[in-house]
């Protein structure tokens, strides 16, 4: 097992500390808070981006293939209902000399994003209510 502690920050914004990292969330303006720091629901998007990310950028660090003009765009479509996000993409985009031979190994790359798997094959949630010992 692994804890993440959580703590107010003062108004909307709340922080996350997990193996020596404070991750500060906060809402937007319209959403009552400062505008600070991401909103923890664009960190969890972004998780997923920079997951995918970490496997297409040691793909091609593995292969001595140059990275840096290498971006990946990611685009969220809101469900049929305007309720919650229904699907994701994500576009590899790589420089016209980029080896057309690795596109699918990028693809296949990107899919390894644990993030992603863990979305696919959910967790199961339980939240309650315990008294803090001090």
């Amino acid at each position: 097992m692994s804890s993440m502690v959580i703590t107010s920050g003062g108004g909307k914004k709340v922080n996350a500390e997990y193996r020596g990292f404070t991750i500060e969330t906060d809402q937007s303006v319209k959403n009552g808070g400062e505008a600070s720091a991401p909103e923890p629901f664009t960190l969890f998007l972004a998780s997923i981006g920079t997951c995918a990310g970490i496997y297409v950028y040691s793909f091609c660090e593995q292969r001595g293939i140059p990275s840096e003009n290498i971006r990946l765009v990611q685009h969220h479509f809101k469900k049929d209902d305007g309720r919650g996000i229904g699907k994701i993409t994500i576009d590899i985009e790589v420089p016209p000399d980029f080896p057309e031979k690795y596109y699918d190994a990028l693809v296949k790359s990107a899919n390894l994003c644990a993030v992603k798997k863990h979305i696919q094959d959910a967790p199961e949630f339980e939240v309650m209510t315990r008294v803090r010992q001090s």
